[in-house]
């Protein structure tokens, strides 16, 4: 009892030992305080660098293309490179791709993202702060290392940095190679990766701000640079009268239904049994949209529910089971489909009634109408022709335009049997489209094909429904029509409207609608579309 007693008396603090826990509450303080000192380890991954190629490629399904080619024109080390432009729908691993990829090759980067860096003058900095290695902190008031309003001042900026980054690049180097320090980057060349580009569209001065990056390899001078743009809308938006050489486009496509499906499956604890809850929802929601966030969003809360008759999800459900799961979940997708798609179309009751009549009295003659009709899809018929000749344009080449005839085909000859050498050439030239992605074309080509289908679809169906789709010589008030469709189809983002190419000086479109929208559309009309695709 003494002893606890006397451990519960307080110590008295003498002025000796005040002084001292003062003096190691001061140095801790001194210890939290003290800023890091940063490297050039920084414009790396450090120690999480160092990502195989077979686990790159595994981690990304359906990109093993795209990331080859990236790897193809980053080249091997210290090698000097054009601008890559990198370009797709939005969520499709653009901007995970070119880090991991970065990861893998653990070279030395900057990356800014026009998300955050809402303005030129921000976006400056921050690419500075980087290369300065600058961190904002309340010591310096969170203000840049560089202030610089001006193109000009930036490159005079940028160009002293990267100077001094380089220098540290090749004395690390010599490190790496007597010492084999970890965490280090690989190479001289530094990469300056600029993503979510079409917002620079919308800032202040954005016809000289662009044309100014595309062109900053050419005016710094500097082999050991390397430049790669992330943007979702296509080269063809950045036209412009200045001169600058083209980045070299790498397309990035939507992934297509197996793709989602091993992504969704990846870090699952029950793969069968997320695979038959896929089965279930995954067609009818990459119908409405094939954007990974939006998918992952929804399938989330559809799981749960999925998973609510389930006493142990361990076991694998059987065929009674899974019929009873999915009369569960059936009166979810519909509610969930509304909510990841909430832009629709809202038909007069008149047009309604006109279009039940229509479904009922056709549902004997064509299956795939009834199908187009479910998709809750509505269009007039002009556009949806309209719509499929903006895809003939971007699919198929300008050469081959005039191979159309009334027949609903082309004349093409019979191929004779391709050699070995011949295959090859062409499984090259498909990977060189697919890389670009779909063409652009004028207006002028788009009216042309347009007129050649209707006219076709005239001549085969006789006076029934062609006065919606007849286009008389001189009729300006039906060519207006057409046009008015043509901005409703850009500003639905089925066709995106470029900016003028400098050599034609006209504008130029390109279709965004994959071919099963396409062939989908073509169904509801009855065209066959599959005559006048040109398939290589």
């Amino acid at each position: 009892m003494a002893k606890e007693e006397s451990s519960q008396v307080p110590k008295r603090t003498t002025r000796s030992s005040s002084s001292a826990a003062v003096s190691n509450i001061v140095d801790e303080s001194e210890k939290a305080s003290k800023p890091h000192k940063p490297t050039v380890s920084e414009h790396g991954f450090g120690e999480e660098a160092g990502l195989s190629l077979d686990d790159l490629l595994s981690n990304f399904p359906g990109r093993r293309n795209q990331m080859i080619e990236i790897l193809r024109l980053l080249g091997p080390l210290n090698s000097p490179n054009f601008p890559v432009f990198i370009y797709g729908g939005v969520s499709t691993g653009k901007t995970s791709v070119i880090l991991q990829v970065f990861r893998h090759l653990n070279r030395p980067f900057v990356y800014s993202s026009c998300i955050t860096c809402y303005n030129s003058r921000i976006l400056f900095e921050s690419v500075l702060n980087q290369l300065l290695l600058h961190r904002k902190s309340s010591g310096n008031g969170y203000s840049s290392a560089k202030r610089c309003e001006k193109p000009s001042d930036f490159v005079n900026f940028l160009r002293e940095a990267l100077v001094n980054v380089i220098d540290n690049l090749k004395r690390n180097s010599g490190k790496l190679n007597s010492n084999k320090c970890h965490g280090r980057p690989n190479g001289n060349v530094i990469y300056l990766v600029f993503d979510n580009l079409e917002l620079a569209r919308g800032w202040d001065k954005s016809s000289t701000i662009l044309p100014f990056l595309f062109n900053l390899q050419d005016i710094l001078k500097m082999p050991e640079v390397g430049l790669i743009f992330v943007s979702n809308s296509s080269p063809d938006t950045y036209y412009s009268n200045m001169g600058y050489i083209d980045p070299i486009p790498v397309y990035f496509p939507d992934y297509t239904e197996d793709d989602l499906r091993q992504i969704f499956l990846t870090n699952q604890a029950d793969h069968k049994l997320y695979s038959s809850f896929l089965d279930i929802v995954l067609r009818p929601f990459c119908r409405v949209t094939r954007r990974v966030d939006e998918l992952s969003t929804a399938f989330s809360s559809l799981f749960n529910k999925y998973c609510e008759p389930l006493s142990d999800l361990r076991g694998v459900p059987k065929e009674e089971m899974n019929r009873r799961l999915f009369k569960h979940i059936q009166p979810h997708i519909v509610p969930s489909l509304n909510d990841t798609f909430r832009v629709r179309s809202q038909p007069s009751f008149k047009d309604e009634a006109n279009q039940q009549t229509r479904r009922k009295s056709s549902i004997k003659a064509s299956g795939s109408r009834e199908d187009f009709d479910k998709s809750d899809f509505h269009m007039s018929t002009s556009a949806k022709y309209l719509l499929i000749s903006a895809f003939l344009a971007s699919r198929n080449p300008a050469t081959l335009d005039s191979l159309f005839d009334s027949t609903g085909g082309s004349n093409r000859k019979r191929k004779r049997k391709a050699s070995v050498k011949s295959m090859e050439q062409e499984e090259i030239t498909e990977q060189e489209l697919l890389m670009k992605g779909p063409g652009t074309f004028p207006l002028e080509r788009l009216l042309a094909i347009f007129q050649c289908i209707t006219s076709f679809v005239e001549d085969s169906l006789g006076e029934e429904g062609t006065s919606e789709l007849r286009i008389e010589g001189g009729g300006s008030g039906l060519m207006s029509d057409v046009l008015l469709q043509l901005s409703s189809l850009c500003n639905a983002n089925f066709i995106i409207k470029g900016g003028s190419c400098p050599i034609e000086g006209s504008t130029r479109y390109r279709s965004t609608v994959s071919e099963d929208l396409a062939l989908k559309v073509a169904r509801s009309v009855e065209f066959p579309l599959s005559n006048y695709l040109y398939r290589r």
